[in-house]
């Protein structure tokens, strides 16, 4: 006889959308799979008479998610309402105490609460799944855990938010400013209803934050995260990088040093000939680094009702196959704390910066970073306004704290007329 999966949704918007579509037009597909039919019996969402496109008629409903996760004829229960805590965390935290399964997409509550969340489900008993959680349609969860377990993974690094691929894409290829992109992405609805948690990176870092723990056994560190958006990036960044054979991105990575565990989400330049460099628009790009594999490279959509709908069944076939493994690869109580390390890794760096137009001001810069250890391998002057003359640097490998120091000192020689951008240039 074939077992049955009963699946609790609660969240209906795109992603949830899709879910409901596709059990409902793939149901045979999935029990061919998975020998199991994998049905939904309840449903929950803010808005019971919003017209979704598809038919809800055949679910219970209930208002409250917490009492979705409760109900007795829910095996899993799907979160996929979003936020930190409030609704998602709670009826979360009740499907386990009830005893259930839960696959979610929420990457902010794992990024934060994950350690504690996992630590409550594995002494349940229960699982928690999330592939939808990181890179959309991306297997990399899979990957990290299984396909790779025979690995030290020894770097994560790829671009995870593809609102900011867009901006930074568009802005090279139309030759338009920040500005005028992320009004236009935002008119799209390419970005969230607060768009900083794309432009200042912190959607992105919340996805850094689940890969690092799974690749290096580590409890989640969101706070251990180096974080800087892309809203300093402007088009003579860009076609500077340009000039020079780089491409900017937001670019997160994460490895093991000496010191502890570097994580870091910020604007980078890449080879342009390299195959992050070549990622454009609205796509996502995972590299995965092990001892034994070498790179894996992992592309695709990062999101979209298809795609993130896809991981979340990924998720719940795995449950109907039987397939149980610990939240983040292995167990919770067996995760270290990681100590985090800032920038530790000696790299290039590209410096632009706009000098007073004075006698000495360039001699000025230059003596500051050697006296910081900052040595220059390339360096350009760009036509000079009436007042200030744009010069753009880039240095030979150093680390983050000796150019900190450098930046800080140049503050006292009077001759720059801003801030300098530093972005490093990262080996892909």
């Amino acid at each position: 006889m074939t077992q049955q999966l009963r699946l609790g949704i609660a969240g209906l918007g795109t992603v949830g959308t899709g879910v409901v579509k596709i059990i409902r037009s793939k149901a045979a597909l999935l029990a061919a799979r998975t020998g199991t039919d994998i049905i939904i019996t309840a449903v929950s969402a803010r808005d019971k008479t919003k017209d979704r496109g598809v038919n809800l008629s055949g679910y219970a409903w209930e208002d409250d998610p917490v009492a979705l996760a409760r109900r007795d004829d829910v095996d899993v229960f799907v979160e996929l309402m979003g936020g930190t805590d409030g609704a998602a965390r709670n009826a979360t935290e009740a499907a386990i105490a009830a005893g259930k399964d839960v696959v979610t997409a929420n990457k902010a509550m794992l990024a934060i609460h994950g350690q504690s969340l996992a630590k409550m489900a594995e002494d349940a008993g229960r699982l928690i799944r999330f592939e939808a959680a990181v890179a959309g349609g991306i297997p990399v969860i899979k990957a990290l855990t299984e396909g790779l377990a025979g690995n030290e993974i020894t770097r994560v690094i790829g671009v995870m938010n593809g609102s900011c691929n867009y901006i930074l894409t568009r802005m090279e290829n139309a030759g338009l400013s920040y500005e005028e992109v992320f009004a236009e992405a935002d008119g799209l609805g390419y970005l969230e209803a607060d768009p900083q948690l794309d432009v200042g990176g912190i959607d992105a870092a919340h996805k850094l934050a689940i890969l690092s723990s799974i690749a290096f056994g580590t409890q989640v560190d969101f706070d251990g995260i180096e974080l800087e958006g892309i809203e300093r990036v402007s088009i003579e960044d860009i076609r500077h990088a340009a000039d020079m054979g780089f491409k900017i991105k937001l670019l997160g990575v994460a490895q093991k040093t000496g010191r502890g565990l570097e994580q870091r989400m910020m604007p980078c330049l890449v080879p342009d000939t390299s195959t992050l460099g070549q990622l454009d628009g609205g796509t996502n790009m995972v590299v995965l680094e092990g001892d034994e594999v070498g790179q894996v490279m992992l592309r695709g959509a990062g999101a979209g009702m298809g795609p993130t709908a896809s991981a979340v069944l990924s998720d719940v076939c795995d449950i109907a196959r039987g397939v149980r493994l610990p939240t983040f690869g292995q167990p919770a109580a067996q995760l270290l704390k990681s100590t985090p390390a800032r920038s530790v890794l000696p790299a290039p760096y590209y410096l632009r910066m706009d000098l007073m137009d004075k006698p000495g001001a360039l001699a000025k810069v230059a003596s500051v970073l050697g006296n910081a250890g900052v040595s220059i391998d390339r360096m350009r002057q760009y036509g000079h306004s009436e007042h200030t003359a744009p010069v753009l640097i880039v240095t030979h490998k150093t680390t983050r704290s000796a150019l900190d120091e450098a930046l800080a000192a140049m503050q006292g020689t009077d001759v720059l007329a801003s801030t300098p951008v530093a972005l490093r240039i990262e080996n892909v």
